[in-house]
């Protein structure tokens, strides 16, 4: 038995890489189809998906070139001495004006890099948790669906109204480290089933056969039952749901996509998905009265985080839902610290 399951083990993490290359590919592809129908009907042809991300580097590079440019410029003439050069560095106000701008320039950069990457630096402690224990029971899997379904809403939101381009990015960043979490969450959390009904079979030889075939029978998205909705035990059905939910949001999006109610109402949705985030785990943690299991240092980085996003958006004058979903986020990050300090408190009190 233990030969079977180590080769059904194997069979399925190929078809698990199958299906995430495919899942990837329809997504590239819908997204090119959402481009091609933004740049069909606007007149600027800076829009869409690839002239903004151009137009993005470009001027990054041109701020760039423009400080260079001007600090030649400031300190070219063929008959001052090296010693006139080095003081006019010094003592131009042009020049500290310049030196200024650059660092603004660095800054701005730094920003917009950090929104871009900086919202999976908290996985990544529950991450390193999880692989190294083999335990996932203390990271909520309902964190995963609300990122990733908050994250794509956002993505079809920017073909109806589009904001800047890093906090586009970020969406994409966000749901390919989503979908690692929620592989080697799945992966670990079989094995521990399997392991578990192993066990049971071992110590409990009365246990009938119909019984332990239901017990380490895989529950798959296609088996369409609601009850284990999000608690599939392959990885392969939470890409064909996700698949599934990306094609009929693109196909809605793609008809719908110059209607002011539907566009700002999916952008609402985007956000308060998004907002809702920590809510899982709030509420796994209040039902078990622990956080044994949860990285503490990921709910200290999310709340670092959220509120330097919400920082960004009011400063970047991103949309007003933006603003919404930031405040939301830092609330319930709170109320999670706030469990961590008293359930923690509590079982020091028991320990004594």
């Amino acid at each position: 038995m233990e030969y079977f399951f180590t080769k059904h083990n194997c069979h399925q993490q190929i078809n698990h890489h199958r299906y995430y290359s495919c899942y990837l590919f329809i997504i590239i592809a819908f997204l090119l189809l959402d481009f091609t129908n933004a740049t069909n009907n606007t007149t600027n042809s800076d829009e869409g998906v690839l002239g903004k991300m151009l137009s993005f580097g470009s001027n990054i590079w041109e701020n760039i070139k423009e400080e260079s440019n001007e600090n030649v410029t400031t300190t070219t003439t063929s008959n001052e001495s090296f010693i006139e050069d080095v003081t006019s560095i010094f003592h131009k106000p042009k020049d500290l004006s310049h030196f200024r701008t650059m660092v603004l320039t660095f800054l701005r950069i730094f920003a917009q890099a950090f929104i871009i990457f900086g919202g999976v630096i908290p996985y990544i402690p529950q991450y390193l948790v999880i692989h190294r224990t083999r335990n996932a029971e203390g990271f909520s899997s309902y964190v995963c669906l609300t990122l990733l379904i908050a994250n794509i809403i956002r993505i079809e939101f920017w073909f109806g109204k589009h904001f800047e381009i890093p906090l586009l990015l970020q969406s994409i960043v966000m749901i390919f480290c989503m979908l690692i979490m929620l592989e080697l969450r799945t992966r670990v959390h079989s094995q521990t089933i399997r392991r578990n009904s192993t066990t049971d079979t071992s110590t409990t030889m009365s246990c009938s056969r119909e019984q332990l075939t239901d017990d380490m029978s895989d529950k798959k998205f296609t088996d369409f039952q609601i009850d284990y909705f999000w608690q599939w035990t392959t990885f392969s059905s939470y890409l064909e749901f996700l698949f599934v939910f990306t094609v009929i949001l693109s196909i809605i999006t793609w008809v719908l996509h110059k209607n002011l109610v539907y566009v700002e109402t999916i952008g609402f949705l985007a956000v308060f998905c998004e907002a809702l985030l920590g809510v899982p785990q709030f509420v796994r943690n209040l039902r078990a009265k622990s956080t044994e299991g949860m990285s503490a240092q990921m709910v200290i980085f999310w709340t670092a985080g959220d509120i330097f996003k919400t920082v960004y958006f009011i400063v970047r004058k991103a949309p007003k839902q933006f603003w919404f979903c930031g405040i939301l986020q830092i609330s319930i990050d709170v109320a999670i610290l706030i469990q961590v300090l008293v359930y923690s408190n509590k079982c020091r009190s028991r320990g004594q």
